[in-house]
């Protein structure tokens, strides 16, 4: 069992998801049980499931919920889309989340080949 807040992926998926609380705070209200809320899940749930595969005991498991955890930041990277489309998060706003997005992403699939290699 590991310290979930020892890894660097956990550290910067906790750092995303303070950025979209903050920033969907500006989405308009009629959104708070759409979109808004729908972002907010897809994000905590980045770190919840690196924290919960932290709990595991063998390093299959850790690698499923890291597998989870990438299918919600997948999730994430189309609501950025489209909140931007929408005219609800400025170009200026989604460039740094779309990156912060995809670096979790490269790290999140880094570490799954790692923790799978080591189980052949």
């Amino acid at each position: 069992m590991q310290d979930f807040r020892r890894l660097k992926v956990w550290e910067k998926s906790h750092d995303l998801v303070l950025g979209i609380y903050k920033v969907t705070t500006r989405f308009p209200p009629a959104e708070l049980y759409g979109l808004t809320s729908q972002m907010r899940r897809s994000v905590a749930s980045i770190p919840t499931n690196i924290a919960e595969g932290c709990g595991r005991r063998t390093d299959h498991d850790f690698a499923r919920f890291l597998q989870i955890a990438m299918g919600s930041a997948s999730e994430l990277e189309y609501q950025l889309l489209l909140a931007r489309d929408l005219g609800y998060l400025p170009e200026q706003d989604y460039e740094p989340f779309f990156n912060q997005v995809t670096e979790v992403e490269k790290m999140l699939t880094s570490f799954i080949r790692r923790l799978r290699a080591t189980n052949c």
